[in-house]
């Protein structure tokens, strides 16, 4: 069989690409070389719908140990009693969730998109806009915190049957507990989506959020370092509400209910090839190294917060404590579109971003989204974060002089040089 030449050459480019630039978008990472060995192998061949055990095809014996290995050692990263590994993203994950819990046109409540929410948590150019009621709560606009009396009083008044809280643009910690309370209060069930800071979380730098949530979803990749990948899991499993019963008349269990909203309620078969990379992945999780990797990562983010402050920027909710900010750029008179735009010619990665109370749209927003997973994985310290901050300033400070910026694309791949992507990939 001939080598397809343009589709490898194509990947090597892209290699090429991530070794010269600086990554800064929150939601991507680098996963180790294992990680992408395991994910590239024979079990891409099986299908196998349905799970370790129940299946609906033979010749299951051995993907049905490497899912049940990724389930547990899902298991244990987060100390729960239920998990599914088969989402093919954090997006299916939360459909799955909502159609597990969800009758169409019942009520939600999720942080709003355009205040740093995700759009399956609602937004009315998704399904879970489009299938459901959604309602939302914001941040304020004081300190750009999660507004949780806006939370309580929406809750109250709409009563939705979902409660979703987790966030794609929020750089603070979240208070599980005063959400669940008022949850319980109106009748809702709480799903935390910790697709961002889900490596934190594992490593317990973070709130967890298992105790309070009924359900949470994950992505396996951004802070987890996996590959692309969803996950669903709860903390203990426990009777439906709504009294459903299977067909021996017995009260169907959650988790019963999940892993049908997966299989066959939103997906086919599962991705078997992925699920062996999301175990390697989390056996990487569970090693010490990682705990190192997950603090460094919370002091490569405050330390280019602070960078980022002294220079005038302006940070929503002031800092992070996490592994991105929001950085709002009106007072630099420049969009988050021509700010994005101007720092990929300099080979630096970021996305535009709406911030809370935008006056821009969507496609142009006033703000930009920078997170340090990758550069973190890359081997960068806190003394490397004022070097990026000031190569990103001066990009924005000279958007429209191309010399500059050609400047500083080759201060970006020099000092790229000492941070060695894949060197085994030659």
């Amino acid at each position: 069989m001939q080598r397809d030449t343009l589709v490898f050459d194509l990947i090597r480019k892209e290699l090429e690409r991530q070794r010269h630039g600086i990554e800064l978008i929150a939601s991507e990472n680098f996963t180790s070389l294992q990680v992408m060995q395991a994910m590239g192998n024979v079990m891409t061949n099986k299908y196998a719908e349905g799970y370790p055990g129940r299946r609906y095809y033979a010749g299951c014996e051995i993907v049905d140990q490497t899912e049940q290995l990724a389930i547990d050692r899902l298991k244990q990263i987060f100390g729960v009693a239920y998990a599914n590994v088969q989402p093919h993203s954090g997006a299916q994950a939360n459909a799955a969730v909502a159609l597990a819990v969800l009758q169409p046109g019942d009520a939600t409540l999720g942080l709003d998109l355009s205040m740093g929410g995700h759009l399956t948590h609602g937004s009315a150019v998704n399904y879970s806009g489009k299938l459901y009621q959604p309602h939302f709560y914001g941040v304020t606009k004081e300190e750009g915190l999660i507004d949780y009396e806006m939370l309580e009083a929406q809750a109250r008044a709409v009563k939705p049957k979902l409660i979703y809280c987790g966030a794609s643009a929020y750089s603070r910690d979240w208070d599980y507990a005063r959400i669940r309370k008022v949850a319980d209060e109106v009748g809702a069930l709480v799903m935390a989506d910790i697709a961002h800071p889900a490596g934190l979380i594992a490593k317990k730098l973070l709130n967890s959020p298992f105790e309070h949530c009924h359900f949470v979803t994950s992505t396996t990749h951004k802070t987890l370092r996996g590959p692309r990948g969803g996950v669903i899991m709860m903390h203990k499993d426990f009777e439906n509400p709504w009294g459903l019963k299977d067909v021996k008349g017995n009260i169907r269990m959650m988790s019963n209910l999940l892993d049908m909203a997966v299989f066959p309620g939103i997906q086919g078969g599962p991705l078997q090839h992925v699920i062996a990379a999301k175990a390697v992945a989390f056996g990487e999780i569970l090693s010490d190294e990682f705990l190192v990797y997950q603090q460094q990562v919370q002091k490569n983010a405050q330390a280019m917060a602070a960078a980022f402050v002294e220079k005038g920027y302006n940070i929503i909710s002031g800092g992070t404590d996490n592994h991105l900010m929001l950085i709002d750029l009106r007072n630099k008179n420049i969009s988050g579109k021509k700010a994005e735009q101007a720092l990929v010619q300099a080979d630096i990665t970021a996305n535009k971003n709406m911030v809370p109370f935008d006056d821009k749209s969507a496609f142009v927003t006033s703000g930009i989204r920078f997170g340090v997973p990758a550069i973190t994985t890359r081997g960068m310290k806190e003394e490397h974060m004022q070097f990026v901050v000031n190569v990103i300033d001066n990009v924005l400070m000279n958007a429209d002089d191309t010399s500059i910026i050609n400047t500083v694309r080759k201060q970006v791949n020099e000092f790229m040089e000492q941070f060695i992507l894949y060197p085994e990939m030659g």
